[in-house]
């Protein structure tokens, strides 16, 4: 319960001080971005201390796509 309630209050302490920043300078673009971006960072941090979930590491695609070029590459090299 604290968890939740302390992401709950790190994400209001970046709302209230980056929204008012984009909202006086008219940055309505940057303003949706940010809104996403943080929503899906609150959501990835509640499914990853509340509920569990594994989630995996992006560096894992990277190194699955990359993994058969770099083999073929030493292959040729060597």
């Amino acid at each position: 319960m604290w968890v939740v309630i302390g992401i709950f209050i790190a994400a209001s302490g970046i709302i209230a001080i980056d929204v008012p920043y984009l909202r006086s300078q008219g940055l309505r673009k940057e303003l949706w971005v940010f809104s996403f971006l943080l929503l899906i960072g609150v959501g990835l941090n509640l499914a990853l201390f509340v509920l569990h979930w594994a989630i995996p590491n992006p560096l894992d695609l990277i190194i699955f796509v990359y993994k058969p070029v770099s083999r073929l590459v030493f292959g040729l090299l060597t």
